[in-house]
């Protein structure tokens, strides 16, 4: 028999707890919001209506659901108050140590029928619900930030999980507006399993020199189409739940993809966490310069005046006649400005080939917006400005960079790519479940299958071929079962 739900209890109320208070409360739920003392009690209640004040300015509510929603919601400093609940949701901080203690109280306060569930974003909820006396009734329901809005609520279940209440509690999470995704108990679940492992390389691509972090942010954010940079979105996330989640994900997987890059573990050993503290990656506060790689390819002033350049590799054609209508004419190697090589290869092959190789930067065109302007070991600083001004003027954005197989845009979004078809095959989630949670749990455009589909796969098998035989990381080979589709000629994952 479907269990039912109508009062709720959450404990934490900082951002996320006030805002999980609010979806249930939204809803026609009661709700009873625990703090652990007085003052931290009124942030809470500050915190909810902040939230519903901001509603209501935005037309998105009106008094009065505004002041149902307060009255629906109860504020008391006793776990005992919750004796009467029909589930429970933690959202204080993510420490083990803390959420073990809180379950092994709200397992002794709360009546024997009672769901205990966690938000936790990455800690094994198996361990949390071995330390109650119900471990059957003890669930992860990891909403997303702010609660609110976001629409994905990732329902985990485990081993031990009671037969139904799984299914039981993603109804909840329909019944209160919300998109379920049921899943297992591994680190990271869903999203910050596939988000996670992206940052975290992108920190390693800054770390390498492969690109500077302004430029990096560019490109998946205006190239990639993702709703923010890896690095705006690591200092909105913050640097230490981020590098947490690394720690746990490295625990479980015992990937260096997942262990956190020395540069993340530096910043926020020194305190600079991100948004919340003033400065991470990016300076939120006028502080000094926030710390960067240095960029790889085009910095200072603008580039020479171009009167010819020379295009080699594919869609040299389009590229030529383009730069031409610009007033740029075409000639051959020897006599041109510069030398442009359109490739997905390593620029420095054609270089090799040149009478005058520094005259030579790489160009790999992203989406319609962004160019990846490539330079080699040897290419002169003013070659790279040089084609990233003649880049400005045909309106796309220029992202400086080395010469690395996949430059920024493909080093980053392939193993994303790979990664999710790792989870499908599996068996953790579904190919539907996994767009959907990334969709609604990132904001991105497209989930990575559909993504893939769009790139194709057998050019993200050969970006991923490319990638590994260059860094030799694990994590970048081809999934055994991208490989196969590619090679019985399948065309689409999703609709195979």
């Amino acid at each position: 028999m479907a269990r039912t739900f109508h009062t709720v209890g959450v404990v934490g109320l900082g951002t996320m707890g006030a805002g999980i208070a609010e979806v249930f409360a939204r809803a026609g739920l009661s709700v009873i919001g625990v703090e652990v003392d007085a003052a931290a009690l009124e942030r809470g209640r500050d915190n909810l209506r902040r939230s519903t004040e901001r509603a209501v300015a935005r037309g998105r509510m009106t008094p009065g659901e505004r002041d149902d929603i307060l009255a629906r919601v109860g504020f008391t400093g006793a776990l005992a108050d919750l004796r009467d609940a029909d589930l429970v949701v933690e959202a204080i901080p993510e420490v083990m140590d803390y959420k073990r203690a809180l379950f092994a109280d709200l397992d002794r306060v709360c009546r024997p029928g009672a769901v205990l569930a966690t938000n936790t974003s990455s800690l094994s909820v198996t361990a949390i619900a071995a330390f109650t006396s119900r471990p059957g009734q003890v669930v992860g329901m990891h909403f997303f930030n702010p609660a609110p809005v976001m629409r994905l609520v990732e329902v985990v279940g485990t081993v031990v999980t009671e037969d139904g209440l799984t299914a039981d509690v993603a109804e909840l999470a329909r019944r209160v507006g919300k998109t379920p995704v049921t899943v297992g108990d591994r680190a990271g679940f869903v999203v910050n399993r596939l988000l996670l492992g992206y940052l975290n390389h992108a920190v390693t691509l800054l770390e390498r020199g492969v690109a500077a972090k302004d430029d990096i942010d560019t490109a998946m954010k205006t190239g990639a189409g993702l709703p923010m940079g890896p690095f705006t979105l690591l200092d909105l996330i913050g640097l230490d739940v981020s590098h947490e989640i690394c720690e746990v994900l490295f625990q479980e997987t015992r990937d260096r993809v997942h262990a956190p890059a020395p540069l993340l573990r530096e910043l926020v050993t020194a305190g600079l966490l991100g948004r919340k503290s003033g400065r991470g990656f990016h300076d939120h506060a006028g502080a000094a310069r926030p710390p960067a790689s240095a960029p790889a390819g085009p910095a200072g002033p603008a580039g020479p005046t171009v009167g010819s350049v020379h295009v080699l590799g594919d869609g040299a054609g389009d590229l030529a006649a383009r730069l031409a209508a610009a007033g740029v004419k075409h000639t051959e190697a020897e006599e041109a400005d510069v030398v442009i090589a359109l490739s997905g290869t390593p620029v420095v092959e054609h270089a090799a080939r040149l009478p005058r190789p520094e005259r030579l930067a790489g160009l790999h065109l992203v989406g319609d917006r962004v160019a990846e302007v490539v330079s080699t070991a040897i290419t002169a600083p003013e070659t790279a400005r040089a084609v990233a001004g003649l880049m400005e003027a045909l309106g796309r954005t220029p992202v400086p960079c080395a010469d690395r197989a996949g430059f920024v845009v493909d080093a980053l979004l392939y193993p994303y790519l790979n990664d999710a078809v790792r989870m499908y095959d599996s068996g953790y989630a579904s190919i539907e479940d996994i767009d959907t949670a990334m969709r609604l749990g990132c904001g991105y455009p497209a989930g990575p299958f559909e993504t893939l589909d769009a790139i194709g796969l057998g050019t993200v098998r050969d970006g991923l071929r490319a990638l590994y035989a260059e860094y030799r990381e694990p994590f970048f080979a081809p999934t055994p079962l991208l490989d196969r589709l590619v090679t019985a000629g399948v065309t689409s994952i999703r609709g195979r």
